[in-house]
């Protein structure tokens, strides 16, 4: 039986409050299996606990489950040094033994870790588990695009060198079939093959060493063992022979394999390099200085560290907007284009949000900040797409258990292989180039690339289009989803009341509209900015009345020429005893349709209605196509709201959504949900506001509106940054696009393995070909991946 290694963790416990809690405490960790001690001490909130390596999130349920927390936090590690699915095992096992580390996620494409960990864990200790695992980290920092251009620069030198010394070797072997033998003396091709294979190759040397030193195994293994074997024959061969012949030597395929490999590698950099450009974009987009203007108007040009909030910023016609604010004063427009991927300016004046990273138009803006740093809409659009594509999707785990055990199996394959070919009686030269192919072709690159690049690329494209994805395990949800429940208010609709119809009595349309708004002038309600909105629209003149007063729970009232008029409810109606006379149809309709009822009444000198005004919700432009578009790729529509019947069969009637949940508390809406899902259904929930929150969470998918709260969009696997239904079926597209190319990739990564390793094993793929096929198997998987930086929402494709 295999001996635990022991070790102690120091955690910090959040809720504990006597020595009852520590008591809970103590027993719940005690009952872990392996756990020789712990030790609470409740002045500090910590414990101390003697438990088996590796044993960190058993502890962590342990005290969850006994009502308390541990809090964790994120660390992000630059990793150099792995090339396949076997080093990102490597590199998460070394992680995972730190005392202290919750999990771990190591991404090739991206060449980092992603490392939750309990606070206070000493980084360097975290570096130097990766040391020892024969990789170089550091903790990340801003991915410098100088820096990337002069390594690959390098390999890109290095690549030529290896092709122009390997080409000698590879053209006489190609002319051989035609009859042209053309091969050069020995010395020649020992002279070109050495510099290959110990000075171009000499990183497969280094990174083979490494894994064996601990004990694992990897790509460059692989290659080290194949290349070596097929340069150790060539001398053996050529010094075994007498001088006055011929040898037959394997020189080539060892520089061409290298050369290959190297080929492979240097075009699956440059792509790798292409799947995080939706980063870089966003990063490129934050400014590093803002014009702050002091109280007596000056104006000084400071870098945003030394900005606060509420300081004012000016904004020149054409420059980046620094900062998330508020205008103050200026009108213009916005190029939001890269943030929240509108391809229309959005006008801005006084008291409208601009977002930092956007551009101004033709005009000044005076804007105060709102937000900074890590708290801005920027920078949280970026850690969102960052956790994206930091994160494992669930369809990965299949691909670490092939990879951790794919290496030796590979090893026991060649030897079989060798061992197979020297029982039939072919010799020592044909068996070792047999078990040498086994080895190159099954190199394990493409498995490692296959999930991460496709998550890279898709979720970076759906961030170009205002489309956030918040993990990969959502991704892989979102592509099975075929039922969508919408929130109505804010979500299909605007949030934001206008008025619909407007009938009068004794006055005309026109009047009434003037004398509505006469009597709003100055009120911040709703429903008065949508009566300002009505009366501007027709270019009507409408000054404020006089002795305005607001008639609490009733309405508003005014004089206007004499007369004393209100703007109010039926409440007020019916207290002054007055009938609706000929509107009372007009009123019973719109209140069938869910409208909310407003009665232009004079009350002195003499009390009669003038006129009835409707004001309902405003549907978003592109719901209806959104509803239209999810039909007709066979996802069904459900509308879940709280507000009247009437009012939700108007906006289904006007969406075309079929099955309707109205007057739903907001508690009910994750039942609703759950009873969708109870039926067979994957489910996506679309919302913007709190009380979504409990059915966004109770969903397969949740979609948040990004024009809604920061509730909803935390309890959401998607974000909306526009807050467009029609992005809703974008949304679902580009995750069932990006899981179709993961299963693609996985395909092609392993279907190489399968057909090349036998044929190899056979003797019927040369090591050169081995090599080719191996190198091509990598690179074809980024390619297929980055396909989908091509992919537009529909909408925007029609557009």
């Amino acid at each position: 039986m295999r001996r635990l290694t022991m070790t102690e963790f120091d955690l910090p416990v959040h809720g504990m409050t006597c020595a009852a809690c520590a008591g809970r405490v103590e027993r719940a960790l005690r009952k872990v299996e392996g756990v020789e001690n712990a030790s609470v001490n409740l002045a500090n909130e910590r414990v101390r606990v003697h438990a088996p390596e590796g044993s960190l999130p058993i502890l962590q349920q342990a005290i969850t489950r006994a009502g308390y927390s541990v809090p964790t936090e994120s660390l992000e590690l630059d990793i150099t040094g792995m090339t396949c699915a076997s080093c990102v095992n490597r590199v998460e096992r070394a992680l995972r033994k730190v005392p202290g580390v919750n999990t771990v996620s190591v991404n090739l494409a991206s060449e980092q870790a992603h490392v939750e960990l309990i606070p206070g864990t000493d980084s360097s200790l975290l570096l130097a588990a990766i040391g020892k695992a024969g990789y170089e980290a550091r903790l990340a920092t801003t991915h410098d695009d100088k820096t990337a251009g002069q390594r690959l620069a390098r390999e890109r030198g290095a690549l030529i060198l290896a092709l122009l010394l390997a080409l000698p070797l590879i053209v006489p072997m190609l002319l051989q079939p035609l009859g042209i033998h053309a091969m050069l003396p020995p010395w020649v091709q020992f002279t070109l093959a050495t510099p290959v294979q110990f000075l171009l190759g000499a990183r497969f040397y280094v990174a083979a060493w490494k894994a064996v030193r601990a004990r694992s195994g990897n790509m460059d293994l692989l290659v080290a063992l194949g290349t070596s074997a097929a340069y150790g024959l060539s001398l053996y061969q050529w010094w075994s022979v007498p001088s006055n012949s011929m040898p037959h030597l394997y020189f080539e395929a060892a520089a061409v394999v290298i050369a290959l490999v190297r080929l492979g590698k240097y075009l699956e950099s440059r792509a790798k390099q292409q799947t995080g450009d939706a980063i870089r974009a966003l990063q490129a987009l934050r400014p590093e200085r803002a014009f702050r203007l002091s109280n007596d108007g000056l104006e000084q040009e400071v870098s945003l560290a030394e900005l606060k909030i509420d300081d004012r910023v000016r904004i020149r016609p054409g420059e980046r907007i620094p900062v998330d604010g508020l205008v103050e004063s200026g009108d213009s427009y916005a190029d939001e284009a890269l943030i929240s991927g509108e391809s229309r300016p959005v006008g801005k004046g006084p008291g409208d949000r601009v977002t930092g990273g956007s551009i101004n138009g033709e005009g000044v803006l005076t804007v105060r900040v709102t937000a900074l740093g890590n708290e801005s809409v920027l920078s949280r659009i970026i850690r969102l797409v960052e956790d994206a594509q930091a994160a494992k999707a669930p369809i990965q785990r299949l691909v670490d258990r092939v990879s951790e055990v794919f290496v030796p199996v590979v090893l026991g394959i060649a030897l079989l292989t060798l061992v197979g070919w020297l029982l039939t009686g072919a010799g020592w030269e044909t068996s070792l180039i047999n078990a040498v192919a086994v080895l190159v072709i099954a190199c394990p690159c493409a498995l490692g690339l296959a999930t991460p690049t496709a998550i890279m690329a898709g979720t970076g494209v759906a961030a170009r289009y205002g489309i956030l994805i918040k993990d990969a395990q959502t991704l892989e949800i979102a592509h099975a989803v075929d039922t969508v429940a919408f929130d109505k208010t804010g979500t299909l609709t605007s949030g934001q009341p206008r008025l619909i119809h407007l009938a009068t009595d004794t006055v005309s349309e026109k009047e009434a509209l003037a004398l509505s708004a006469r009597l709003q002038r100055g009120s911040e309600h709703p429903l008065a900015q949508a009566v300002l909105t009505a009366c501007e629209q027709n270019l009507l003149d409408a000054p404020a009345a006089q002795n305005i007063r607001a008639l609490p729970g009733r309405g508003i009232q005014g004089q206007i020429d004499h007369r004393q008029l209100a703007l109010a409810n039926g409440r007020l109606l019916h207290e002054l005893g007055l009938d609706k006379g000929p509107l009372i149809a007009q009123a019973n309709a719109w209140e069938e349709e869910g409208r909310t009822l407003s009665w232009l009444i004079e009350q002195q000198p003499e009390p009669k209605v003038l006129a009835l005004l409707a004001f309902g919700d405003e549907l978003k432009p592109g719901a209806g196509h959104a509803i239209a578009t999810l039909e007709r790729h066979h996802i069904s529509s459900h509308l879940i709201t709280g507000d009247t019947e009437g009012s939700a069969r108007v906006v289904a009637r006007q969406t075309g959504i079929r099955d309707v949940h109205a007057q739903v508390l907001p508690a009910d809406k994750a039942a609703v949900v759950q009873q969708l899902r109870s039926q067979g259904r994957c489910v996506a929930m679309v919302g913007d506001g709190i009380n979504d929150a409990p059915a966004l969470a109770a969903a397969d998918v949740g979609i948040a509106m990004g024009s809604g709260t920061d509730v909803a969009m935390h309890a959401a696997g998607i974000t909306l940054l526009r807050g467009d239904p029609a992005l809703v079926q974008g949304a679902l597209d580009i995750c069932r696009r990006t899981y179709r190319k993961i299963r693609q990739n996985l395909f092609w990564a392993f279907i190489y393995n399968v057909i090349g390793i036998p044929l190899a094993a056979f003797g019927l793929l040369d090591p050169v070909f081995a090599g080719a096929a191996m190198a091509f198997s990598s690179v074809s998987v980024v390619s297929n991946a980055l396909l989908l930086k091509r992919w537009q929402p529909e909408k925007m494709s029609q557009s």
